[in-house]
């Protein structure tokens, strides 16, 4: 009786191990698969003009999330290009929307 019950204990062990393993494998492929934005002077300037062209397109007021979304890029590709834009005061606020001056 005493065998049965190392033997099942080593097996619940084996399986807690193997199902630790998948779980540790997922969060290293879920961090890996994320890009690295490189911030440099020419994609900064890059993402300001995808903003600039997704507001003219627009016509109107949007979100930093709306923004992203019209332009197919990040939210955080968003905020570059609008730290950009506004410093050469080319954009108004509109309470939390951003708007083309």
């Amino acid at each position: 009786m005493a065998e049965k019950k190392a033997t099942a204990k080593k097996a619940t062990e084996t399986k807690a191990a193997a199902a630790k393993k998948e779980t540790v494998k997922k969060t290293v492929a879920t961090k890996a698969a994320k890009s690295v934005l490189a911030v440099n002077a020419e994609n900064v300037g890059f993402k300001a003009g995808d903003v600039y062209q997704a507001l003219a397109a627009e016509g109107k007021a949007l979100t930093v999330k709306e923004i992203a979304k019209a332009a197919k890029i990040s939210e955080e590709e968003t905020l570059l290009g609008l730290g950009w834009l506004f410093k050469e005061g080319k954009l108004a606020n509109d309470g939390d929307k951003v708007t083309l001056a």
